[in-house]
């Protein structure tokens, strides 16, 4: 089951804004950043949540946080050091939540690809490109790009995001504020992918988002999550198709292979298609991260 409808409940005297997995709430000049246990697909939320989703890409954001030397939004991921409304059921927060810093979040997702797949296969397929950057001939899905390519796209609010062209993104942002936000996303990538390698996972692709603190850029949202990333078993990598994941694949699978449209409301997942997403999240942060998931 979510926690969305009980937090709503609980922290309904605070300004919210919600989003597909999300929950922001205003405390004046801090923030309180709670991911629900909310699932996504096809740009649908589904009706059925997946049991400490959330609290899987709130922990695995936290050990990058503090892999990184990058500036970032996270004051505390503690309880203790929130302010919380009186009769708050600090248990169902446990773990999803952050407290963070405000800032002027940039409407740019900086998109890192490090292979090729997605979206982006089916481009190469058709114009030889990814986001309109030419790639060499006779590459397969799953390839491993020689150097990480990075593909900027808008943020949309409603409906999808547009993948943009490195010339437009300066246009949007500016030249100065662009070179800084591939330069900075490319670097995280580059070391991020690094150290998950020697944890026996692949991160194929990432997006992240940026802020501005002041007249500083610091890292927001999440951070190469299963949610955000793709996330692949390197003992398992097999260039020339698609790979297993350490996401909602079996969300994907099942959904596809039912006769939803797509187009309407998403049916419930069954129980045994829960179980199994459940297990890969929490698996993908054991693997990573080397540390036993506290709320099994």
């Amino acid at each position: 089951m979510t926690s969305s409808v009980l937090l709503e409940t609980e922290l309904q005297d605070l300004p919210l804004k919600r989003g597909k997995v999300r929950d922001m709430y205003d405390l004046g000049d801090k923030m309180l950043m709670v991911s629900t246990d909310r699932i996504s697909a096809f740009d649908f939320v589904l009706p059925t949540g997946i049991p400490d989703k959330g609290r899987v890409l709130t922990q695995i954001s936290k050990f990058w946080f503090g892999f990184f030397d990058q500036a970032n939004h996270l004051i505390s991921a503690d309880l203790n050091d929130m302010s919380l409304p009186a009769g708050t059921d600090r248990e169902q927060l446990d773990g999803r939540t952050m407290l963070i810093s405000k800032s002027k979040v940039v409407p740019i997702e900086c998109i890192v690809r490090g292979y090729l797949s997605g979206s982006g296969w089916k481009e190469y397929q058709r114009d030889g490109s990814v986001c309109g950057i030419k790639l060499p001939e006779g590459l397969v899905e799953s390839s491993k790009f020689d150097e990480p390519i990075f593909t900027p796209s808008t943020k949309a609010d409603e409906g999808h995001d547009e993948n943009i062209s490195f010339e437009r993104m300066v246009e949007i942002v500016g030249q100065d504020t662009a070179d800084q936000l591939k330069e900075k996303s490319l670097d995280i990538y580059r070391r991020g992918a690094e150290y998950a390698a020697t944890k026996g996972i692949i991160i194929a692709d990432t997006k992240f988002e940026w802020g501005w603190n002041g007249d500083e850029l610091i890292l927001i949202d999440e951070v190469l999550t299963p949610d955000s990333s793709r996330f692949w078993p390197a003992d398992q990598y097999s260039p020339g198709k698609g790979q297993p994941s350490f996401d909602k694949q079996f969300v994907r699978d099942w959904l596809s292979a039912t006769d939803w449209d797509k187009n309407s409301p998403p049916p419930a997942l069954p129980d045994d298609v829960v179980v199994k997403t459940r297990e890969k999240y929490i698996e993908a942060f054991e693997q990573l991260t080397g540390q036993a998931f506290a709320w099994k």
